[in-house]
């Protein structure tokens, strides 16, 4: 099929994409176009305009300042994956990436066009709400930081204005020596995650955990931290009791069902994979690793 006929633009900066969206009717941004594209070839989408926003130098670039990793919204999955800064930063990024769809997609796909799609299988809210991370976002009104923790407003609904546009993403980056790892069971390779979780720890020279944060996906209809589990397993031995805690609060989570997957299998699901999830972050911290 082929899309409705539509204007193209293709802006330079962000403040001019910005203005184009506050005044244009029925317009939406272009990220990497893996879901608008699709959408709009099966005209479920019929946008009368189209923002470009590969033409805005400003929203690439993959780079650090102090603990924090500074991640353009328009940076390919494929450029983050690959990234040496992200490997050698924040090696839960790049891992997780390794279960997102396909080479192909990952090649045109961004984390800011994942990022304000929202599905909530989507890997990528899970691994930044394990990491922290803070969303800039910019409108006719200038810049706003939001929380990953406050970016899901809904089912399928992030916490931006269809005049905004999310420019960057802040992950806090953790000391070296923490341990890290993501996993997830999905029905076939490269398909969204059935559940899926990312989990970070540090610990200190007697290997009791410093410090932890677990988040799981596919869950609900964004991604879900396991806050009561972080705070518990603090001052607590980095050992396989503190791994069977924390499946029994995974799999205690109330969880969506669908056509597919029961509430109960995916509840089954969390629990085995926080468990596995967990267990290889701990064996992956190098011993005397603490919280700077």
């Amino acid at each position: 099929m082929k899309p409705c006929d539509f204007q193209y633009h293709a802006p330079r900066t962000v403040k001019e994409a910005i203005h184009l969206a506050s005044t244009l009717e029925n317009a939406k941004f272009l990220a990497g176009g893996q879901t608008l594209m699709p959408m709009m070839n099966f005209r479920f989408a019929q946008p009368e305009h189209v923002i470009d926003l590969n033409t805005v130098d400003e929203l690439q670039g993959i780079h650090q300042s102090g603990a924090t990793l500074q991640i353009g919204a328009l940076a390919r999955q494929r450029d983050i994956q690959r990234s040496p800064l992200a490997r050698r930063s924040a090696p839960l990024i790049p891992e997780a990436y390794s279960f997102v769809s396909h080479p192909q997609i990952r090649n045109r796909g961004t984390l800011g066009g994942s990022l304000c799609h929202l599905d909530p299988a989507s890997e990528q809210p899970c691994f930044l709400a394990a990491q922290g991370a803070n969303l800039q976002v910019q409108g006719p009104n200038g810049m706003r930081t939001v929380s990953i923790d406050d970016w899901v407003l809904g089912y399928m609904t992030p916490n931006i204005d269809a005049d905004e546009v999310l420019t960057r993403i802040d992950c806090d980056l953790w000391p070296p020596g923490h341990g890290w790892s993501f996993t997830e069971f999905a029905r076939r390779q490269g398909d969204y995650a059935i559940v899926g979780v990312a989990a970070l720890t540090t610990c200190d020279a007697r290997r009791n955990v410093s410090r932890i944060a677990v988040a799981l996906c596919g869950l609900a209809e964004g991604p879900v931290r396991l806050r009561d589990f972080e705070t518990a397993a603090v001052g607590q031995a980095a050992d396989e009791v503190l791994v069977e805690q924390a499946a029994s609060a995974a799999s205690a989570i109330e969880a969506m069902a669908d056509a597919h997957v029961s509430s109960d299998y995916r509840q089954h699901l969390a629990g085995v994979l926080a468990a596995r999830a967990i267990r290889t972050a701990f064996n992956r911290m190098t011993h005397g690793a603490s919280v700077s």
